[in-house]
Formats: C-alpha cells, structure tokens, sequence
C-alpha cells in the first residue's frame, strides 16, 4: 500500500527541531556511519542506491543516538533517581549504553518475546532487566508503572522531543555526505527516526522525497494517516521486533505530518528479500527491521530510472534463529521463486513425464501427495529468471491439459504445506468427522504452546496440527478440528476463548488439495 501525504507547507512543530538536532549529543556513543553505494542492488533496480550504514553503529543501530541524547539532557536530579526504559531490544542497548557511558543505573522492562540475543546485549551492557508481556506496549505500560513506583526517570523509546533530535542527527549527515539524492526512504516502528531525519532534510532541502516504510502487520502510521489521528492497533507482527509498534508517537506524528511525502507499506517476504540484497552488498546480516527500509525502496524503483536513491539500514541485531525462515522467504519476497500444485495421473512415468516439462529451470521443491487411486498432487516450488518465463511455464503446462494452481502467494502453503507430512481423512470418514481447518498465530514465550493445549481442552478431536516457530517472535498453527455440531458457531466461540486469533481456512485450495 502507498499513502501519500497531503502537507500544509508549515513548519508549525518541525522548526524546533533543527536548533534540537544542531545541538544534539550523540558521538559519544555513535559514529558517524558511512555511506554504501550498493552497486549490485544498483544493476538489478535501474537506479542509484545508496545505504546508510547504521548497523554499524557500536550497539548494530541507530538507537543508540536518541537514547543518549536524551539521558545526557537530563538534569542532574533526574539522573540520581536512576533510568528506566521499555524496549524489545534496540532502545534497550542505546539506553544501557547511555547509562553505563554517564555511570548511572539503568532499568529495562523487555517483553518475553524479546530476542535472546537482544536480552544478552542488554546484559553485557550492565542494565538490570525485567521480562514482562508479550509485545512493546505491555512492556511500555510495565515500565510506566514501575517508574511511578521507584520514582525512575523514563525514557521513551520514541515519543520524546530529545530521542526525536537525536535520531534527526542521521538526517543531517545524509545531507553533509555530499551525494544529490531524489529520495530518502527510512523504516517506521513508532516514528522516532522518520520524524528526526523528515525534520531536518525537509527544512533544509526540500526537493528530495522522504518516504517512510512500514511493514504491513505493524502499520501504525498508515492507520493514523487514514484516521487523521493516532491508531491503537489491537496486535502487530513481531517478525521485525525492531518496528513492531502498535501506535505511532504523538511527537512522531506532529512533524510526519509536515515534513514526510509518502508512506509504503511491505510484507514480510519483502523484508526478507531485503536482508539478501543488503547481504550481497554489504556482507552484513540485517535484522528484519533493519532491512525495511530497503524493501520500501525496491518498491518505489520500480517507477524509475537513474535516480539516485536512499535507504537506511537501520539494524544488524538479527536474531540466528531467523536466518532460515529469512533465506527460505527471500526468494518469495523477490518473486522469483514461484510455488505450483500441479495435479497428475497416478501412473507409472507421471513423475518424468513431467519433469520434462520444467526442463532445466531450477527445481527449489518437490512434495507429492497421493489423492487417490486416479490422481495426485504435486507441490513444486520453481526458481524463475523472470514473469515472462513463468508466464510462458504455466502456458505449456495448459497446453499439454495439466490442471494447476498458482500457490505463490498462499499462506498456507508457505508457512505450513511445505513442512508437513501425512495422510487424509477419506471415504466415509470424511463425511463422519467433518474437518475444520484453521490457521492462528501467537507471540511466541516459554509454554505458549501448552497454554493453547490446555485452554483449547479436550472437547473437540484435534485431527490436524503444525506449528513452526520462525525464530522466537512468533508461532503459526495450522490446526484441524473434527467438528460434528450442527451450530457452527460453537466451535468459533471456543476458540476466541483460547487467547490465540485464528482464521478459518477451510476452503483453502493448499489444503483442499493435500491435505483433505
């Protein structure tokens, strides 16, 4: 999705902030990063591309720069009384920084679905940390409370004047590296680095396109756009912990408003092709979030030609255990990895007969699924060169009488078909327990799943179940259920008891055909 935003021209609560960012501390703690021209990147899109390098900085990004501008502007008594903070890792390790920098004590509330290598960060750093809620909001609300308590000074992670001047110092140096850029694409949690560089590159150049990028799960700021005021979304995805914000800052949104063109919103397999192509051109791992902005980019390139364009890495602090999920997503996010049901005679040769077909384009999966004694199905998943080749492969496949379903962009397939193995429910037991197929999420914590098992009891038969974790943020559910009650509705209400959001995928043609 592309909002673009209608500014006023006025610079009614932007203007303060450039005396704010010229006065910022920052540097010591931060460097100033460096800018990469992403030269392979820059071949595939058409376009100038350039990245500017805060998952270089000493904590792998940007957060470090708000953080210590606003501890080091607090007053002395503020100081004394000790730091707390609310964060999912990022604003943790620029706050712990901060503290053990200006030797003071520092106090973190983290969600339980924090990444373990962000809590482990934290601690090194010296800050005594507190694992409560499932998300950043549950954790802000913690730390309001405890600060209130304890008398902590707090700091926002991103609705803070001083956090807002301290990350507009990135702006600045975009500016200052001399390079005439057409546009500045910068990834979206709460706000707090899209207001900082809006505010200064906007009052001090004003040709050159700001664009945030959300990621469509956690678009806090398009939701605020579209209701012309701040949106509470009641869940985010915690796949990118780094922008999973459930509402923008009021601070954030005053100068977003007049300062930013556009917003965009991308996917999950967006952001993962995104890691490759910083990976490619910078050797460095980007955490998810980190990689947002360059997703947003891709997008937007597709537009133009020769432009020279800006995307900020914003954070390397991923997670390992992500890096699977995030290579085998990549391909999707790319659209060159595109994912068929091919149905073929159960027949000895079937198989070769159609292999023939492919050719020698890159075969990345093949699963078969019996159907019965006439017919089965093929999962395949193909790696193309372009739409035109695809395009061409799903002609042939028509010519020569095979039926077949693009699954690309299904779901199910991606985030469960692909893993599972099994048999069906057939004949006359198909009709007899009558299989409800669901699909459900939930943040992922120590016995998450158990806790789904024990509100979800034993009243109706579980006939199918997958779950995936993808790295610690959250867990996916694929899950049939064997419902014989005339009043469908029963089962829905059960299950909005068991805490978990499900979304009935019953008529889903993945599991119609493999696993039904």
């Amino acid at each position: 999705m592309r909002l673009k935003i209608k500014k006023t021209g006025k610079f009614k609560n932007s203007k303060k902030y450039l005396k704010l960012i010229e006065s910022a501390s920052v540097y010591d703690v931060a460097i100033d990063s460096p800018t990469t021209h992403a030269a392979n990147l820059s071949i595939k899109e058409n376009n100038n591309i350039y990245l500017k390098r805060e998952d270089l900085q000493p904590i792998f990004s940007f957060k470090n720069r708000g953080a210590y501008n606003k501890i080091v502007n607090l007053s002395e008594k503020q100081k004394s009384l000790g730091i707390i903070a609310a964060s999912a890792g990022n604003h943790a390790q620029g706050v712990a920084l901060a503290c053990k920098k200006l030797k003071l004590t520092c106090n973190i509330i983290m969600p339980v679905t924090a990444p373990e290598n962000k809590i482990n960060a934290v601690k090194r750093l010296g800050a005594k940390i507190t694992l409560h809620g499932e998300n950043l909001a549950d954790a802000l609300v913690e730390a309001d409370k405890v600060s209130k308590k304890y008398k902590y000074t707090f700091v926002h992670p991103f609705d803070d004047q001083f956090t807002i001047a301290g990350q507009g110092t990135v702006g600045k140096e975009i500016l200052e590296d001399g390079i005439d850029y057409d546009s500045i694409f910068v990834p979206v949690g709460g706000g707090g680095l899209l207001a900082g560089i809006s505010a200064w590159v906007r009052q001090k150049n004003k040709k050159i396109k700001i664009v945030g990028v959300e990621v469509d799960d956690s678009a806090c700021l398009t939701e605020a756009l579209k209701s012309n005021k701040r949106v509470l979304l009641e869940r985010v995805g915690l796949f990118a912990d780094g922008v999973a914000v459930s509402q923008v800052g009021k601070n954030n949104l005053d100068v977003i408003k007049e300062c930013v063109d556009e917003v965009i919103t991308v996917n999950i397999d967006e952001v993962c092709a995104a890691v490759k192509d910083i990976f490619e051109d910078t050797r460095i791992l980007s955490e998810p979030s980190g990689a947002v902005a360059l997703a947003g980019l891709k997008i937007y390139s597709k537009r133009m030609k020769n432009k020279n364009l800006m995307a900020i890495s914003s954070g390397a602090n991923v997670n390992f255990q992500k890096l699977g999920f995030i290579v085998e997503r990549s391909e999707l996010g790319e659209n060159r990895e595109k994912i068929l049901s091919i149905k073929i005679p159960e027949k000895p040769g079937s198989f070769l007969k159609l292999s023939k077909v492919f050719g020698k384009m890159p075969i990345t999966e093949f699963n078969y699924r019996k159907s019965d004694k006439k017919d089965a199905f093929i999962l395949v998943g193909i790696r193309t060169a372009s739409e035109d080749s695809f395009t061409r492969l799903k002609n042939k496949l028509k010519k020569l009488n095979y039926k077949f379903s693009d699954y690309t962009s299904n779901d199910i397939s991606n985030d469960h078909l692909r893993h599972m193995v099994g048999g069906r429910v057939t004949g006359s037991e198909e009709s007899e327990h009558n299989e409800r197929i669901f699909n459900g999420e939930f943040p992922e914590k120590p016995g998450a799943l158990l806790d789904f098992l024990k509100h979800f009891g034993t009243k109706w038969n579980i006939s199918l179940f997958h779950y995936r974790n993808i790295g610690s943020a959250y867990g996916n559910i694929l899950i049939g259920i064997e419902d014989q009650n005339k009043n469908k509705s029963l089962l829905l209400k059960h299950l909005d008891k068991s805490g978990t959001l499900f979304k009935e995928e019953s008529n889903n043609r993945a599991y119609l055909d493999f696993l039904k």
